[in-house]
């Protein structure tokens, strides 16, 4: 069958591997039809992603129809088309038993701790599949990269008509305007790039957004132009200083939600934080809640990604273009690749 490997740093390699055997009890056989590029896929073909080994077959955003269940199995059938929630959790450690799966203590998630989906057909858990009637294959390869933003907006808790800010305006930090919006907040998308600002204004046109001036102080722009501080920040960045600044930002009693991740240490002043008395959240994957909750938002309308799909290609092609695809004259928002 058609499988991209990437065998290491800078080599994808389109090559053929065998097919998979019959799905045990409580698996599904699947075949996949659309896999999302995500940032982890990009960090790991440069070389920088953390927990990585090589060789591996990416890809964790997946659209996939089945094709046989196992023994068991009564939430899919043979025929459903399904997105995949990609991180296979235990069941047994504290976090899972609290439902908290999304930051199991022994995760693995595809296409990152073990193989993912840049294959015709593979085996997993019939419990990380999540059917749809009425979605088309290609939006559901990305309700995972929803989720992300789905998770962190209902981590804060946003009320109607709370202002928040959404610092970073790449698909993450796109997916967190999206469920912040959905929860009736009022909206400033903040980034250094003019083209993503671009981006997030043309996708949601009743946003604020606030390009960021390296000179001044992020929290002084904003009281400058937009008055009293927000609510709800989420830093969707990964970037140290964006998140360090992050701190200032939020109003009185206001919550701090970290999307991106750093591998490194952040500091920040403690009087100010506790003068404020501020929620400082980390936000990790999603949930088997947070998956049905997208595709019900999808299904009634209310979630339209098609246009956050910029780049097309085919398992066969990509090798060959994927270079192409990350420089940043691409203007890659979001890249699916079908098989």
């Amino acid at each position: 069958m058609n499988t991209l490997i990437l065998q290491e740093p800078g080599r994808l390699e389109f090559t053929q591997t065998d097919q998979p055997g019959e799905p045990g009890p409580g698996e599904a056989a699947v075949r996949v039809h659309h896999v999302g590029i995500c940032g982890t896929d990009i960090h790991a073909y440069g070389g920088n992603q953390p927990f990585f080994e090589y060789p591996r077959i990416l890809g964790h955003e997946l659209g996939v129809e089945v094709t046989a269940v196992g023994e068991g199995v009564t939430n899919v059938k043979a025929g459903d088309k399904c997105a995949v929630e990609p991180y296979l959790y235990c069941g047994e450690c504290a976090a899972c038993v609290r439902g908290k799966t999304n930051c199991c203590g022994n995760i693995t998630v595809l296409g990152v701790h073990g193989d993912g989906g840049m294959r015709e057909h593979f085996v997993l858990p019939a419990s990380t599949l999540h059917p749809s009637a009425k979605l088309p294959l290609e939006s559901l390869a990305l309700v995972e990269t929803l989720g992300i933003g789905k998770h962190a907006v209902s981590r804060a808790r946003l009320e109607a008509g709370d202002t928040v800010a959404v610092i970073g305006l790449g698909p993450i930090g796109l997916t967190a305007i999206q469920f912040a919006l959905l929860d009736g907040a009022k909206v400033v998308g903040i980034d250094l790039s003019e083209k993503r600002l671009a981006t997030a204004k043309q996708l949601y046109p009743e946003i604020e957004t606030l390009s960021l001036n390296t000179e001044v102080p992020l929290e002084e722009q904003w009281e400058a132009t937009l008055g009293e501080l927000p609510r709800a920040v989420f830093d969707a960045t990964g970037n140290r200083h964006s998140m360090q600044a992050a701190f200032k930002l939020p109003g009185q009693g206001g919550t701090l939600v970290f999307i991106g991740l750093l591998m490194g240490d952040i500091s920040f002043d403690d009087p100010s934080f506790h003068r404020k008395e501020l929620t400082l959240m980390g936000s990790r994957n999603s949930t088997a809640q947070d998956f049905r909750e997208i595709i019900e938002h999808m299904e009634a309308g209310r979630i339209d990604v098609a246009p956050w799909i910029t780049h097309r290609t085919t398992a066969q092609e990509l090798p060959g273009i994927f270079e192409d695809w990350l420089k940043p004259e691409a203007a890659m928002l979001k890249g699916v690749v079908s098989f």
